[in-house]
Order: C-alpha cells, then sequence, then structure tokens
C-alpha cells in the first residue's frame, strides 16, 4: 500500500489553506514552527485556529507578523500585522518585507529542511521567478516576487514544503481547480482572474470559474498544488484515514471557503480508474484553417484531450470526427466552445472511464540545461518515460544542437538517476 493525498480545490487554494488542511489533517505545529524557524527570519508567530466557513469546521493557519511602521491613513490593519489596502481584492496587496529570489534560496539553504525539500523549495521560488520574468519580459535575475516573495508567502510555500513531506506520501492527485472569477487587485494594477501568474502557472491543469465572484486560486496555492500534483481528477480509488478543512480568509453564505485533503492509502500495484465525460460531433462544411483554434481553445478551457479522425458521412462528404476527453463538470462550458467556434449543429457526450498509470514530472540535467521527464509508473515500476518535446526544442535551438541530441541525453540523464525518483 502507499500514501494518496488528494486535494479537493472546490473553492480554490491558497498557501495558508492548504497548510491549514495538512494541520487539520494531524501535521503537528510544533513541528511546522520548529521546520520554519530554521529559516532564520524573525519578526512573526504562527497561529492555528478553528473557524467555521458556511457552516463547516476548518483550521485557519496564521501568519502573524510584527508591525514596524505606523499604519497609514485610508488604511486597515489586518491579523497578519502589516496593513492592506481597502478593497474587494484587499488580500492581494503589496507586503513589506520583501525578499528576492537569492535571499529566499539562501534562507532555504541554511534551514533544517531535508535534502530534498529543500531542492524542493528552491525549485518552486524558480519556477516563479521563471513565471515572472516570462510575464514582464525580463531576464529571471532581475525579477521582484512582489506577493509571493513576502514573508507570509515564503511562510506558506517552505511550510507546504515540510508538510508534504511529513506526510510520506506517494502520491499527490488534485481535483479540477476551481479558479474564481471577477478582478484582482496586484502589484502592478488590477487584473481579471486568475491573475497573470496564477493563470501561467496553471497552464495544462484542468480548471474552471464557479461560486463567489473573487480570487480564489492564488499564485501561491497555483504554485503548490501544481507543483505536487501528478494526476487530476475526482476523487480516486483509496482507503481514507483522516480528512482535513484549511479555512481561507473570508466566509461566504452557503459557500465554504475551504480546501478540502484526504489522507488515505491505495493499491500500489493498480492503476487508477477516472470517471470522463466524453464529447463528439461531426463537421464536413468548417474551413480547416479552424481545426486549430478550437483544439487550442478546448484544451485552454481545461480539456483532458482532444483529437480529429477523418470519417465519411453522409452524402459521401469527408467529413471530420471531433471527439473531446474532459472532466464531467466542464460539459457545459466545453460544448459552448463547440457551439461557438465550429459549424456542428449538435453535440453527443456521454461518461466512460478511463484507467492511467501514475504520472509525474522530474527534471534532469543535460550539458545544455534542464529537461523535464514525463514518467508513468505502475505502483513502484517505472512503465514509460519521455523527455518533455517543447524543453528539447528549447534547448536545442539555444545551443544549436540536434532535437534528436537533446532527447537522448536526457533520457540517459534520467535513467541515470532513475532509481533515486
Amino acid at each position: 500500500m502507499s500514501t494518496l493525498l488528494y486535494f479537493d480545490c472546490f473553492a480554490g487554494a491558497s498557501g495558508d489553506m492548504i497548510l491549514g488542511a495538512l494541520l487539520d489533517a494531524g501535521l503537528p505545529l510544533d513541528a511546522l514552527r520548529e521546520a520554519l524557524g530554521s529559516l532564520a527570519i524573525e519578526g512573526y508567530t504562527l497561529a492555528a485556529d478553528r473557524v467555521l466557513r458556511a457552516g463547516v469546521s476548518a483550521t485557519k493557519f496564521r501568519v502573524i507578523e510584527q508591525q514596524r511602521e505606523p499604519v497609514p491613513v485610508g488604511v486597515r490593519p489586518t491579523e497578519h500585522g502589516h496593513s492592506h489596502p481597502h478593497g474587494p481584492n484587499a488580500h492581494a496587496h503589496a507586503h513589506h518585507h520583501q525578499h528576492n529570489l537569492t535571499q529566499i534560496e539562501q534562507l532555504i539553504a541554511t534551514s533544517a529542511l531535508s535534502p530534498t525539500g529543500r531542492e524542493r523549495a528552491i525549485a518552486l521560488f524558480r519556477r516563479l521567478a521563471e513565471t515572472e520574468a516570462a510575464i514582464h519580459d525580463m531576464p529571471v535575475e532581475r525579477v521582484h516576487l512582489h506577493e509571493v516573495g513576502a514573508l507570509d508567502s515564503i511562510i506558506d510555500i517552505v511550510g507546504a514544503v515540510f508538510a508534504l513531506e511529513w506526510f510520506g506520501a506517494d502520491r499527490i492527485v488534485c481535483s479540477p481547480i476551481n479558479t474564481g472569477s471577477g478582478m484582482v487587485r496586484c502589484a502592478h494594477g488590477t487584473f481579471p482572474v486568475p491573475a497573470p501568474a496564477t493563470a501561467r502557472l496553471i497552464a495544462g491543469v484542468p480548471v474552471y470559474a464557479s461560486g463567489p465572484s473573487v480570487e480564489l486560486l492564488t499564485p501561491t496555492g497555483a504554485l503548490i498544488t501544481t507543483g505536487y500534483a501528478t494526476q487530476y481528477g475526482p476523487l480516486p480509488a483509496m482507503s481514507i484515514d483522516k480528512i482535513g478543512y484549511g479555512a481561507g480568509d473570508r466566509d461566504f453564505a452557503g459557500f465554504p471557503n475551504v480546501v478540502r485533503v484526504f489522507v488515505g492509502s491505495s493499491s500500489t500495484t493498480a492503476t487508477t480508474t477516472e470517471r470522463v465525460m466524453l464529447l463528439e460531433c461531426e463537421i464536413d462544411d468548417m474551413n480547416p484553417q479552424i481545426y486549430g483554434v478550437v483544439m487550442d481553445r478546448l484544451l485552454a478551457a481545461g480539456a483532458l484531450d482532444v483529437y480529429y479522425a477523418p470519417v465519411q458521412m453522409k452524402k459521401n462528404r469527408p467529413g471530420t470526427l471531433v471527439t473531446i476527453v474532459a472532466p464531467p463538470e466542464l460539459r457545459p462550458a466545453l460544448t459552448q466552445i463547440i457551439f461557438r467556434e465550429t459549424t456542428t449543429l449538435g453535440l453527443r457526450y456521454h461518461e466512460v472511464f478511463r484507467e492511467c498509470l501514475a504520472r509525474e514530472r522530474v527534471s534532469v540535467q543535460t550539458p545544455w540545461g534542464a529537461v523535464r521527464i514525463k514518467v508513468a509508473r505502475q505502483g513502484d515500476t517505472i512503465m514509460n518515460a519521455a523527455p518533455e518535446f517543447d524543453d528539447c526544442v528549447r534547448l536545442a535551438t539555444e545551443q544549436a544542437r540536434a532535437v534528436k541530441e537533446v532527447q537522448a541525453a536526457a533520457m540517459q540523464a534520467f535513467w541515470q538517476q532513475a532509481p533515486n525518483t
């Protein structure tokens, strides 16, 4: 049997909500304090309180910072001990006590986290820096991490790394993530939800928008969930030992603002069975240039797979069979895209089950840079491994090498470290 964690993100996710859920599921607060104390950062205390969110009892994790300056007129003090601007998205403010990437890496490198934990935490912050660099079109070394360079966000991310290692999970699965909707105030202005950094972090991940018109998924929550989850979908087959609820700041009427985590075990030999929706239609009268756009928009909206096949239709016309595999809850949104973007007049759909190997991504170093490897496992056995093609193309272009040469080097590096993956 292997340890399995399942994060149910029906109300989005943030770093403090994830830590609250893990504390609620059994992580000792004193152990978390001890681990975070090794970062050698002063001026804060940690607290975990019982609260209600739409009648659901949950743990609210708090980073309480010491007030170091007077609160300006027109700005209200908050529970964190520093100040937030007024407004519906007041939590997305410019924090005090900012740290840059180099400082954060130095703090983590000298912490009491395990070597694997330190490597994982640094990788998360580097990924965030690369995301910000892409958004602002600047080198990584010049990136300012804004909200996630603040003290409470550093605590959330490093704390999550420690907590997930404490549980010893062999596999982490996540539900499709509710991003929320509306507008959010960020360091550079007011942007639609999901905010720019969050949107890039959830690329390729099944997401949707539901519930209150507010930001539900923060950059920190997106970074942690997508950094650890190796699979997305409904609750997998597992034996549940504990359930934890982590509370967000707001309390919405009739909508529990919590992250729920299931901790349990699953067979190490069986594959995972998932319930998915299959949507299909045939088209024989559409400009073929449009098919590429349709596929891109379906995948961006959360479809798990989209593919086309040639078919022969009535009046002996050649046509295209459009097939979409998606989480059941995304059927209405994907149907709307099909009707809006194509010429079809109808769509079939039905639920099916698919059996999947456990999947994860690991990073390996080649002579020309890092390449991500997609790994498929059945229990402890590696069934398949393949380098991320986009990574290979990028390095081959930058270094004037053949793509197949980069692919071969990546696979050689992977198999050399495979026993430790």
